[in-house]
């Protein structure tokens, strides 16, 4: 960031509250919130809606109408096992969304413990690492459940791992650690093979101690794809692979609101986590599985899929960090993402409520500050996330203007002040 004497600060200032007054006599009506896909990318799927019907409800002779297969059709096993590169019995389907999984398999392992072991209920204050800025909807899980979450400084490859390893090979009452390996949300950084290794060999004082490894993003390139090594593969080779829960979906893949999701994990797990699954359900709705291996059919079909995405992602990225680099070259940091769904931008200290306060009031809303760290609390409110998909592009402009000009305006408050 650069420095700027008083009376230059004083000369941006009213420059930027003219302008802030402007945009409210537009009445704005805009949000920039929550990393939605689009109507436009939810078209790209409306196949599935016609290809199952009256006469497609059955594959190899199994009415995907009726009870059974808990762990998923063994069709839709096939096909996701293969796109995430693991064995078909390390795999569950389930309904729509990955982070339900999330949910149940904490609350199991809160009631019934992990693997037989004891439920965390009864093991006093437990605790969980949380790479931060983070996905806001992990820490509520883990808040809810009364778990004390310890931050964790990302840096360009991931996790601070010498954090991680010296925190879970040193207190039992760590029991696990959020991950968004790909893409990382927000900052869209994919965890380097070495941050991958380092996780597959943790020896964590817990034995009931799993990494909850939330591969969301990963087909969603919309620049230059990057390879991530693949967790529960690599911790294989360690003997260590019971520490793995992986989970995706395909949320962003074809329909947020009826699309499927799955649970990866290593033979023990699996058995585990079905076991208890049996007492909940009968299995995840077939119909909406079958419709995902009709459709898509195979693993080169759905990366097909996700390049009519990234040519709908690509331009709304472009005009958000060209604003940025145009505007707050001088006022802020962030990092140009290669994929996902968002841009984390870091602005000056003790700015990043008064930033959302001020574009609110021009009618733009964007995340709240403090939505990327646990219990919403940034220690030094700089970050902000902005999510560019939801909106029509023509959007996408005057929204970053208020953003830039409301940042502009917090920041010259600030160090005036």
């Amino acid at each position: 960031m650069t420095f700027f004497d008083r009376q230059k600060l004083q000369e941006i200032l009213l420059i930027e509250r003219a302008r802030l007054e402007e945009f409210k006599k537009l009445k704005l009506n805009l949000d920039m919130s929550r990393g939605k896909p689009s109507k436009a990318q939810l078209d790209l799927s409306n196949g599935l809606l016609d290809i199952v019907n009256s006469i497609t409800y059955s594959i190899d002779n199994f009415d995907c109408r009726n009870y059974g297969l808990l762990d998923g059709l063994p069709q839709a096993k096939k096909l996701f096992s293969s796109l995430c590169e693991v064995d078909e019995s390390e795999i569950i389907i389930s309904g729509n969304s990955s982070l339900n999984i999330m949910y149940d398999n904490l609350q199991r392992a809160m009631q019934f413990g992990v693997n037989g072991g004891i439920s965390f209920n009864k093991q006093g204050k437990i605790k969980w690492l949380c790479p931060v800025p983070g996905y806001d909807r992990h820490f509520a899980i883990t808040e809810l459940f009364g778990i004390e979450m310890i931050n964790i400084p990302m840096t360009k490859d991931g996790p601070d791992m010498d954090m991680v390893e010296q925190l879970v090979a040193s207190d039992e009452s760590i029991k696990g650690i959020w991950c968004v390996p790909k893409f990382s949300n927000p900052q869209g950084i994919v965890y380097s093979d070495q941050t991958v290794t380092r996780f597959a060999k943790l020896q964590p004082k817990a034995k009931d101690f799993r990494i909850y490894w939330d591969n969301a993003y990963m087909v969603h390139s919309f620049s230059q794809d990057v390879e991530l090594l693949n967790l529960l593969n690599e911790a294989k080779k360690f003997n260590n692979s019971d520490i793995v829960y992986m989970f995706g979906s395909t949320s962003k893949i074809s329909f947020a609101g009826g699309g499927i999701s799955y649970f990866i994990a290593n033979k023990n797990n699996i058995e585990s986590i079905a076991n208890l699954m049996s007492k909940q359900t009968i299995g995840s709705n077939k119909l909406t599985q079958l419709a995902h291996v009709l459709y898509f059919k195979n693993t080169q079909n759905i990366k097909n899929h996700m390049q009519k995405h990234a040519e709908l992602m690509r331009p709304k990225f472009k005009i958000v960090l060209e604003s940025l680099q145009k505007e707050l070259y001088d006022f802020a940091t962030w990092i140009e993402p290669k994929g996902g769904y968002f841009v984390s931008v870091d602005l000056a200290e003790g700015t990043a409520k008064r930033t959302v306060e001020l574009a609110r009031e021009a009618g733009v809303v964007f995340t709240g500050a403090g939505a990327t760290f646990p219990y919403r609390k940034d220690p030094n409110d700089s970050n902000l996330r902005i999510a560019p998909s939801f909106p029509p592009i023509e959007e996408l402009n005057p929204a970053m203007d208020v953003f830039c000009c409301a940042a502009k305006i917090a920041f010259c408050e600030k160090h005036l002040a």
